[in-house]
């Protein structure tokens, strides 16, 4: 069944949440899940609803977790008559949660990845090219003892404990492919994206900001045979053949080698340097990439990709904000854990329902985005028992669209009180090759 005929298909049966988010948990993503999960013999808590109310805790309202829990549970139990009934307490699914090994919600996620290239598989390309935004961000954690020792803390004294969450997100249909998350104050964005290298697809092509800018990185994204396009700053030092001025310089071959990595002896790596002139903020972005073809990433392309990048923020924003995870509720490094990846994971399938659900765009259009905030409240109302009477579930969150409208007027109201103003990167260093380094880049390429 081609893409098309399956998002068809699926949009005329899911009538319920139930049923939506059963076309991305399907039943050969559950026996993924069941094969991480260490076997107990007769456990209170089966998998099945642990996981499910665990992530519609996510979107249920409350003040306080047991809130979310009772309403999480009387929606599952309502909707899932025939399986096992789920625990009673929220103190014994508090406890279920904490034994759940992490490996199970990391094999949902990866078996959601695949449901994810299988449902989109013929509309997350643009280009030729599936483009992903990389950033990160951090959240807040209780003040107990235990995270606070654990964690640690960052920025100002007697601040509260973090953690920092890196995602890689779809910037076109606005959904997460994957995460990592680590320590806030000791985190490192480029090791994260280093490791999720391994998850990506094929024909990735990673959209990163002048925080991103490192040799290694870089190289270790080619040897991955990962395209990227990455915002460079004062940090970089290129290297040109030709002895053109920084004033002139708009697109071309360079070679990237810090000078730290000279003096080691690592190779220049070779790629193209773009220099794209935003008329709005009234500064020039220089943007590195290993595509060296310009019919294959052309200059207008570059440009539209790095400015869809504002899509990473656009989903912290929906994480945060609008699903209400800028503070964590959990009180122990286990349960933080695991509801930092559960929450992220609920995210990823509330994104993905209502990009299934939007109307399919038209030949060489982008797709519609939906309006998170829309999908939402479909999802809530639908946890309440108060769906529309005619119209499926799938009907009613294909109406939750973002707005579209041509904006005359900036979003913001009023200057936000004690933010320091945002310096645009400085352009980078570009000088001209000397023949001793013509010569090794000449080695390099005969040893290749």
């Amino acid at each position: 069944m081609d893409g098309a005929r399956m998002r068809a298909h699926q949009r005329r049966r899911a009538k319920s949440l139930i049923g939506s988010m059963r076309d991305f948990l399907t039943p050969l993503v559950f026996k993924q899940v069941r094969k991480a999960a260490k076997r107990r013999k007769s456990p209170r808590w089966d998998i099945h609803p642990l996981l499910y109310i665990l992530l519609l805790t996510t979107y249920s309202c409350g003040d306080s977790l047991p809130e979310k829990f009772e309403a999480a549970k009387g929606f599952y139990v309502a909707c899932c008559p025939k399986r096992k009934r789920p625990g009673e307490s929220f103190s014994g699914f508090e406890k279920a949660v904490a034994k759940l090994p992490m490996p199970v919600l990391r094999a949902l996620a990866a078996g959601i990845r695949q449901r994810v290239e299988v449902i989109f598989g013929d509309r997350w390309k643009v280009g030729g090219f599936i483009p992903c935004g990389c950033d990160g961000t951090r959240q807040t954690c209780p003040r107990t003892e235990e995270l606070e020792r654990r964690l640690g803390t960052f920025g100002k004294e007697g601040s509260a404990p973090t953690i920092w969450n890196t995602s890689i997100v779809h910037l076109t249909l606005g959904f997460p492919l994957c995460w990592r998350f680590g320590k806030g104050g000791k985190a490192s964005e480029r090791s994260h994206l280093i490791s999720m290298l391994r998850w990506l697809p094929k024909a990735v092509l990673i959209v990163a900001d002048a925080g991103y800018v490192g040799y290694n990185l870089v190289a270790t994204m080619i040897a991955a045979n990962v395209s990227f396009l990455i915002r460079m700053s004062s940090n970089a030092t290129f290297y040109t053949e030709t002895d053109e001025p920084l004033e002139e310089f708009r697109e071309g071959i360079v070679y990237y080698l810090p000078k730290s990595q000279e003096n080691a002896g690592k190779p220049p790596i070779r790629g193209r340097l773009i220099r794209v002139h935003s008329a709005r903020h009234k500064v020039d972005v220089w943007l590195f990439t290993n595509v060296l073809d310009p019919e294959q990433l052309t200059f207008d392309t570059a440009a539209t990709c790095y400015r869809w990048r504002w899509e990473n923020e656009g989903f912290f924003r929906t994480y945060k904000r609008t699903l209400k995870k800028v503070v964590l509720m959990s009180r122990t490094v286990r349960l933080v854990h695991r509801e930092a990846e559960a929450s992220m994971i609920a995210t990823q399938l509330l994104l993905c329902q209502g990009a299934l659900a939007m109307p399919a765009p038209k030949t060489g259009n982008l797709p519609v985005m939906c309006s998170a905030r829309g999908v939402l409240l479909e999802i809530r109302r639908d946890m309440a028992g108060r769906p529309h009477r005619c119209q499926p579930f799938t009907e009613r969150i294909s109406h939750a669209q973002r707005d579209r409208r041509l904006r005359t007027s900036a979003k913001q109201k009023r200057e936000w009180p004690r933010r320091k103003d945002h310096t645009p990167p400085h352009p980078p260093l570009l000088l001209k090759m000397t023949d001793q380094q013509k010569a090794v880049i000449h080695n390099n390429l005969q040893a290749a």
